[in-house]
């Protein structure tokens, strides 16, 4: 069982950065592939990027419309990943949702594939 805490979400304006964080209980963290997803307001969740476990080679992997702008790392002796946030528009306002998978490597970019969620943190960027 994981368990999965998201935070750092904020207002910022068109252009600014954000870092949100996912701190995760367990001791096998570094076995897990890390996904960020987004949801807008009346829009369906989106996948905006992942990075694999120890097995992946902690590979990445992001949504074409962040690619570029945004980076996930992750510390594994921290538990903790990150979401690096650079740039940011207004169509990035969204809740933003770290999830986890017990994985080796892969491209894992549907909800359907995660099995642990955090609960959330509000990202708003204003024009």
């Amino acid at each position: 069982q994981v368990q999965l805490v998201d935070s750092g979400g904020g207002l910022v304006q068109a252009g600014g950065s954000l870092r949100l964080s996912c701190a995760a209980s367990g001791r096998t963290f570094s076995n897990y592939c890390m996904g960020w997803f987004r949801q807008a307001p009346g829009k369906e969740r989106e996948f905006v990027g992942a990075i694999n476990g120890i097995w992946g080679g902690a590979s990445t992997y992001y949504a074409d419309s962040v690619k570029g702008r945004f980076t996930i790392s992750r510390d594994n002796a921290k538990n903790t990943v990150w979401l690096q946030m650079n740039s940011l528009k207004p169509e990035d306002t969204a809740i933003y949702y770290c999830a986890a998978r017990y994985s080796g490597s892969g491209y894992y970019t549907t909800q359907a594939s995660y099995a642990y969620w955090g609960q959330g943190t509000q990202v708003t960027v204003s024009s």
